[in-house]
């Protein structure tokens, strides 16, 4: 990830197809050492491609990720209002509990 920053950081800067030891100078430049075979790996995938162009593909597909919301509103129908409600009401009575075993209240 911080090779595709480097990367990315030299692209804003104006550096069309950053070389190898552009992205080294970064790196190097807060204290990071490069890793010679991720480095090269990154500028091969990348070779002949529009960095704008890549950005836009991935926003698309991550368009397409679920991002939650929905498991909280499905498990009272899957598993019934009274299954979802009993649990609650046992952290009610333990919480209870708790306090009498103390033989105070935060409240009281």
């Amino acid at each position: 990830m911080k090779y595709l920053a480097a990367f990315l950081l030299l692209g804003l800067a104006g550096n069309a197809s950053p070389s190898e030891a552009d992205i080294k100078a970064v790196l190097s430049s807060v204290g990071i050492d490069a890793d010679q075979e991720r480095l090269q790996k990154l500028l091969s995938e990348l070779e002949g491609k529009d960095v704008q162009e890549l950005i836009s593909e991935g926003a698309a597909k991550l368009a397409s990720v679920p991002s939650g919301g929905g498991a909280a509103a499905a498990a009272p129908a899957a598993g019934g209002a009274a299954a979802a409600a009993a649990p609650a009401e046992e952290k009610e009575e333990e919480k209870e509990e708790s306090d009498e075993d103390m033989g105070f209240g935060l409240f009281d």
